[in-house]
Parts: C-alpha cells; structure tokens; sequence
C-alpha cells in the first residue's frame, strides 16, 4: 500500500500519548485523593536517592490569546497576579513535601505555561529560590523554561542561567505574516536572532524551537521559508507539531474555520516536506513530532535506549515521580495520575487553605501498568517486549488481534517475543499505540475527543 493510501487510512482522531490511560479513561470515580499522596510517598520512596525527582510549574498568564493554543491559559496585562500566584505555588510545593521523609533530590525543572516569561525576572528569581530551599541538586540535573520571543529579555536569561537553567524553548510555529496574524501570534525574526544569539552567549547549551504545520492560511511556500529561516538559526532541537483543530474545546480558535485550514492531502504534504528538509539540514528525527542535531542529548538517549516521555513530552531525563505544580499541573507518580484545578482563583483559594488544589485523577491498575510500560515502549524506542514469563495480560492479547491489519500494511513487525515498528511505521506511532489502548476499545468514543493522527 502506498504512503498516501496509508496516510488516508489511518488519519484518524488519536491520542498523542503523554500517559496512559488518556486523560478521557481516567477512571475519575474512585479517585481518592488520599491514595494518591500514598502514591507520591511511595514513588517518592522508591527514586528520590536513586533518580531523584522532577518538577513542572505551569505559569498560566499570557498578555494576549494566541487562538491555536490548546494549553490552559489567563489572558491579562495586570502584572499584579505574578506575586500571588508565585506565593500559591510555593504553598503547593510545601504540601507536596509534607509527604516526604527526606529532603527532594531534584532532576529535572520545566517551567510551562501559558507564558513563564510573562513574569519578570526578579519574580522568577523568588520562585526557582523558593522550590530549591532544602533540597539537593541531582548531579545531572537539567532546568529548562519556555519563552516567547517578543517578551523574552537578557535579565530572564541571566536570571534563570544563574539559577541553574541551561535549556530554553522557543515558540515560533511560522513566520509567514499572514499566518502570525490570523493565530495572533506576533515575533519578528529579528526578536528570535536577538533572544537566540543572547543565550547562546550567556551559555545556554541547548536552545529549542517550536514549529507547527497545519496552522489556518498555512502554505507550502510559508513552511519553506519558515524552515529556511530556522535552519540559518541552528537550533539545537525542534519540535515539529501537527495542529491541534478543537473549538468545542478552545473557543480561540473559533477566530478561523476549517476553510482556513490546509486540507488533508496539503496537511500531509506540509508534513513530509517539513520532515524531508529538517532532514537536510542534518536534524535526526526522535520518536514522534521531535527532531535534533547530532550530538544533542535527546538524540544520544534516543539511540542507547533510554528516551522517556511524560506529559512534557520527549526528555532524556526518567524520573519515577514527576510533581506538578501551578494550575492545570499534572502530576505523575507511575503509581498514579492527578490534575490540578482549573481556574486561578480555585488554585489559590484550596493552596491557601493548605489543602492540595487536585481535581481529578487516576489510579493505575495492574493491566494499565503493563499497556503502559508497552507504549511508553513503543514511543520511545519504537519496540517492545510481551515478556511471556509474566501473568498474561488480557488487554495485550486483545492488542494483538487488533495489531495485526498493522503489519499486514508493513507500519510493524510482529513476533512470539516482540513488537517492532518499521521505517514506515514511524509516521504513525499513534496509531500503533492506539491498537494497545485497552481503555479505549471498551468504550470507544462517540465524539472527537482527540486530535487527528495526521
């Protein structure tokens, strides 16, 4: 079957798999927030002297509404939230920690958002200082923050390098004019050299860039123009995203419609070129959506077999407890997930409490933990093994019915040991992870809860 009959077939709404279960198959329910701090204790127990632990502090505040964004976001000018919000998600750290016996051997900081730069950097300064009271520095610690060009000054940079941070993501997604506008989502190139050059200069060791294709007004020559721009600049990484089209889920994007959207087949294309010319300009491809230069330590962990993935996304780091802080924040224990409230003011309200501000969550079962280790598997290495000595898996074996039609169209190769996805496989990950969703076969959805594949 040829690449473009295979890219119709399975152009299909899937998950990306940052965890598993979905977030939709949570079993919500029976939630209990005190099993999940058992969790945390737990997993806490397990890694902190041996990996350590890793936070993610979502910064929700943005000065304008760029309408592709699915992220949880606070759109205003007012600048006196910063203090408030920052004091909250101390309160929150201090919660979590209350569940440790030891002091926290930290591995990995994100900061997300919305926009973290949103916030000055004295501010940013009293945050990072607050979550590294009385704890330990892992070795190999690695502290990354995202940033958008305009807003993005040399004192966030010097800040945050002072502090320990040595990895910066930028969000470009096109520079075509027309395409900026109609997203409102506004950076000269000028801004991205300036931001770009001034942390190359303070030390940063590896810069990011973020890129969509599939965005409204979106064109084959823009994409073009867009990768030349990039590759003059040399990041380290780049991060190569499908649009996400989900009004019924973020009203911004009810600024366009899908006729301002590229069609499948010209999705597809902008797909392929923009892989085929990051292939030229000497990126390697990782996993799904995430490409880097020799030499980058993604890339290096993708090759010894140790690339990790979590609601982030691709790391090199693998830390059994990930705590997230901030509104919206997910936290993952391995043992079990939760989120945060949603709205600003719930999350300060239940941390000024002293109370933990989760919404909902889940707690793993035996059978979710052995689908999750096989997909977290096959994101990251592109394999996985049944490991028949085990207690079989019901929801394994009826993966395996429906992988078959998967190999018959050459995407994997089964085996008595194993699973391997092919060189054309590669394109759809999702789509092979989705044959294993044990959850989502018992209750398939009757709307789109998820992005397409392609």
């Amino acid at each position: 079957m040829s690449l473009d009959h295979l890219t119709a077939k399975y152009n299909v709404a899937a998950p990306r798999y940052t965890s598993y279960p979905t977030m939709p198959y949570w079993d919500t329910a029976s939630f209990d927030t005190g099993l999940w701090e058992q969790s945390v204790r737990l997993a806490f127990q397990e890694s902190n002297d041996k990996e350590g632990i890793s936070l993610y502090i979502h910064l929700p505040f943005c000065e304008s509404l760029c309408t592709y964004c699915g992220c949880n976001t606070r759109i205003t000018k007012n600048h006196g939230v910063e203090e408030p919000y920052i004091a909250a998600v101390l309160n929150e750290w201090q919660l979590y920690r209350s569940n440790f016996k030891d002091a926290p051997v930290i591995r990995e900081i994100h900061l997300g958002g919305g926009t973290p730069t949103f916030f000055n950097a004295e501010n940013l300064h009293h945050l990072i200082n607050g979550l590294l009271e009385e704890v330990h520095i892992h070795e190999k610690a690695e502290f990354s923050f995202e940033a958008h060009p305009a807003n993005t000054t040399v004192d966030h940079l010097q800040v945050l390098f002072d502090l320990g941070f040595r990895r910066l993501s930028l969000g470009i997604q096109d520079f075509d004019p027309k395409v900026q506008f109609i997203i409102n989502r506004h950076q000269t190139f000028e801004q991205v050299l300036t931001v770009t050059s001034q942390a190359r200069r303070i030390g940063y060791t590896s810069i990011n860039y973020d890129l969509i294709y599939g965005l409204p007004l979106q064109t084959l020559g823009g994409l073009v123009n867009t990768m030349n721009i990039v590759s003059g600049l040399k990041p380290d990484r780049i991060a190569f995203y499908s649009y996400a089209h989900v009004p019924w889920i973020k009203p911004g994007q009810r600024r366009f419609t899908e006729d301002d959207l590229p069609d499948p087949e010209m999705k597809v294309t902008l797909h392929e070129v923009g892989r085929s010319l990051l292939a030229n300009y000497g990126y390697k491809e990782i996993g799904m959506d995430h490409f880097a230069l020799p030499g980058d330590e993604l890339l290096e962990a993708a090759r010894s077999g140790d690339l990790h993935r979590n609601f982030m996304g691709y790391t090199q780091q693998h830390t059994q407890l990930l705590v997230g802080l901030g509104v919206s924040a997910i936290s993952d224990s391995w043992y079990g997930f939760a989120q945060n409230v949603k709205t600003v003011e719930e999350y300060l309200a239940l941390t000024g409490a002293g109370k933990l501000p989760v919404m909902k969550g889940h707690l793993l079962s035996e059978e979710d933990l052995t689908l999750r280790r096989h997909i977290l598997d096959i994101m990251c290495k592109g394999k996985t093994l049944w490991n028949l000595n085990q207690r079989p898996c019901e929801g394994v074996l009826d993966g395996l019915v429906r992988l078959q039609e998967l190999e018959d169209d050459g995407l994997i190769e089964l085996s008595r040991e194993g699973l391997t996805v092919t060189p054309t496989g590669k394109r759809f990950l999702r789509n092979i992870c989705m044959r294993l969703d044990a959850r989502l076969w018992a209750d398939k959805p009757t709307t789109q809860l998820f992005s397409m594949a392609v």
